[in-house]
């Protein structure tokens, strides 16, 4: 009986694009388990590296569900201000586990947070679960809650809904308040509300933890919808800033991708219908030499979302790539740089950091 162990014929595309310098050409053949229809509803969430994937599903002709467009009255413009349509609801950026299974919670009355706003210095309301969503904040906080009483009906709707949900994990730094433990997608004080370690500190979640989040997560919406499917992804999308104290940021993305990479593998070993899609190693994987991330070495570059997304239409769905309906723009090296550079911008809560500093 020959050994259990695959290794890559000699002739493979992957040793010969290697070799060629032709990292667009690395194309992984995998059986994943899944495969997506142009029938399934397919929602997305997760950190900012998931705005990519939701782009791309959108513009190639798949069923992608939104359930929070906006306002018909809107503007296309102005709900893209917004932040309509950014995700399959308008919950902003989901960094952490935690916060994933926080949103299911309150969404299905689960979770009544103490916090319910924070009051930004220019006189304004932020929500603290998704600070940055609604630009320019609230008015009022009756405004802001009715706006969040509408937001959360909308995510029912889409987790109640969903045939395959698919979910990019970011981050495992969090911070939370000390008295219920709810945590929150940026550190309070940043977008609003004021800053006491009396009231707030910083986590930073084990792999332990993460498993835990997600498998509660699984379990509650599986009560909600039996069938659905669930594809994790982690981000290629290093930290900008770390809350660890002792910590480089280099150490501390090392720490956070290894984490949520373990967690998510051991999440889809132990359960049904669970599966990991690859996009944080076709970014970061020594074949492509670094090319994939800009000249900040964090944001990543369109040629490295469009290998990412080729290799998932190839592999996770029922459709060759090359015969996608092609809505989503090509990064052109005759483009002006202000163009190219609102092609491949996704919006980032970690940036305020800098902001702020």
């Amino acid at each position: 009986m020959k050994h259990p162990y695959k290794s890559l014929p000699e002739k493979s595309f992957w040793r010969k694009s290697v070799a060629n310098k032709d990292v667009s050409a690395v194309e992984p053949v995998c059986d994943f388990g899944l495969t997506i229809t142009k029938d399934c509803k397919v929602a997305t969430a997760g950190s900012c590296f998931a705005q990519h994937i939701a782009r791309h599903m959108s513009n190639s002709g798949f069923n992608y569900l939104v359930s929070e467009p906006g306002n018909p009255l809107l503007s296309d413009t102005i709900r893209k201000e917004q932040n309509y349509g950014l995700f399959s609801a308008r919950y902003g950026n989901i960094y952490t586990a935690r916060q994933l299974l926080q949103l299911f919670r309150r969404a299905f009355g689960l979770l009544e947070p103490v916090e319910s706003y924070w009051e930004h210095e220019d006189g304004s309301f932020r929500d603290p679960f998704r600070p940055t969503t609604q630009v320019g904040g609230y008015p009022t906080v009756d405004e802001l809650l009715e706006d969040r009483k509408l937001h959360l009906s909308k995510v029912r709707e889409m987790f109640s809904e969903v045939d395959v949900f698919v979910f990019t994990l970011g981050l495992t730094e969090c911070w939370r308040r000390k008295d219920d433990g709810v945590v929150f997608p940026i550190c309070p004080g940043v977008e609003g509300g004021t800053f006491g370690p009396e009231v707030y500190e910083f986590y930073n979640q084990s792999v332990f933890d993460i498993i835990s989040d997600l498998k509660e997560f699984i379990g509650l919406l599986r009560l909600k919808n039996p069938s659905v499917k669930v594809l994790f992804t982690v981000s290629p999308v290093p930290l900008m800033a770390t809350a660890e104290q002792g910590q480089h940021v280099l150490t501390a993305t090392t720490y956070s991708k290894s984490v949520l990479r373990v967690a998510a593998d051991e999440v889809v070993r132990q359960s049904n219908d669970v599966f990991y899609f690859p996009s944080y190693e076709i970014i970061t994987g020594n074949f492509n030499r670094g090319s994939y991330y800009g000249d900040d070495l964090r944001s990543v570059v369109e040629d490295g979302v469009n290998h990412v997304m080729r290799v998932f239409f190839n592999n996770v769905t029922d459709r060759d790539s090359t015969k996608l309906a092609k809505k989503t723009p090509t990064v052109s090296k005759e483009l002006p740089e202000q163009t190219t550079k609102s092609i491949i911008d996704v919006e980032c809560d970690e940036e305020l950091l800098d902001r702020h500093n």
